[in-house]
């Protein structure tokens, strides 16, 4: 190469760095917001969540700082609290908002219905007035269900009748304020009636009624518990699991987080899953598309989580067949 060829060559690359460096730069910081309605930022429940969304974010290109700021607020289940935070992300101009639960949605759609909404841990958005359909969401709002459909709720009667054959009766934890909790109520119905399950409800309310409520309940023998997949039972997860557990009465629970945490058995969908799933509406929304357009989706994935020590205390042999199609077992 000659000498006066090889000099245009390295001044026209050296003028080309500082326009990279300077594109680089300028590459737009685009604003996330994250709303979330009962569980504290060091809950590992939120934590699990959390990362699988940022997770999920840094699979499609995006990271924190470099093209994105993601600002985050805690309810701490108060609806007052809720509210203002909502506001506050609108104000300080998030383009989209990852709302964890149904009263997140709610405290959002009540300052803006312009706002993108990508939601999770949201059972029957339809029901709750969040979205008009499944397959077309049409509003501001769109995301990722736990429970696109009910009948699953029928299978923690046979999880619970294969792990406690002895059961004849079944206290059903549900909150009759949610709408999600009459769909499942009536899935269990129907199950524990092929089964010959004596079906009685206990509203959750507080950690008091709830020891009393199970109290009562284990007056009589042969009972077991079912709890269902609402806000209100991750609320008080552990006064739950440990009245259960003081009563001796076998329980099957909705998500993995109550067997991790003592309970006899779960089965339901991998929540932090759809977290991560999440974040590819939040990119799909950041390029242009419209919640309004992007159909909210079901879970693909669930987990079924026994708790061998769990079953040890309370006297119960887990069936092997039930063992070998466990997603996890706790020894």
């Amino acid at each position: 190469m000659r000498r006066r060829e090889f000099i245009a060559l390295v001044g026209s690359a050296a003028c080309a760095w500082p326009l990279a460096a300077r594109a680089q730069q300028r590459e737009r910081m685009r604003r996330i917001g994250v709303l979330v309605g009962g569980l504290a930022a060091d809950d590992p429940i939120w934590q699990a969540r959390s990362n699988a969304f940022i997770q999920g974010l840094q699979e499609r290109g995006w990271s924190d700082g470099r093209n994105m700021r993601v600002e985050y607020r805690w309810g701490l289940g108060d609806p007052d609290r809720l509210r203002k935070y909502a506001a506050e992300l609108v104000a300080r101009g998030a383009e989209v908002i990852l709302a964890n639960g149904p009263p997140s949605v709610a405290a959002i759609q009540e300052v803006s219905r312009s706002v993108p909404i990508v939601f999770a841990a949201v059972t029957d958005p339809v029901g709750l007035g969040i979205v008009r359909s499944l397959a077309r969401p049409g509003g501001n709002a769109t995301g990722f269900t736990p429970a696109a459909e009910f009948s699953t709720s029928g299978k923690w009667v046979e999880l619970l009748k294969e792990l406690a054959p002895n059961v004849r009766r079944v206290a059903i934890l549900r909150e009759v304020s949610n709408p999600s909790a009459m769909p499942q109520f009536a899935a269990i119905q129907t199950a524990a009636a092929s089964v010959g399950f004596e079906v009685s409800p206990i509203a959750l309310r507080t950690a008091r009624n709830i020891e009393e409520d199970l109290a009562e309940f284990a007056r009589f023998p042969n009972g077991g518990v079912i709890v269902t997949r609402i806000g209100e039972a991750i609320a008080h997860r552990d006064p739950i699991i440990e009245s259960v557990a003081q009563h001796r009465l076998p329980a099957v629970y909705p998500l993995r987080l109550f067997a991790t945490a003592g309970g006899l058995a779960a089965y339901g969908p991998d929540i932090a899953d759809d977290f991560r799933r999440a974040a590819s509406y939040v990119d799909r929304i950041l390029k242009g598309e419209s919640p309004a357009d992007l159909p909210v989706q079901a879970p693909t994935k669930y987990e079924l989580v026994i708790n061998l020590k769990t079953a040890r205390a309370l006297g119960l042999s887990v069936p092997p067949t039930l063992l070998s199609t466990a997603d996890e077992v706790i020894e």
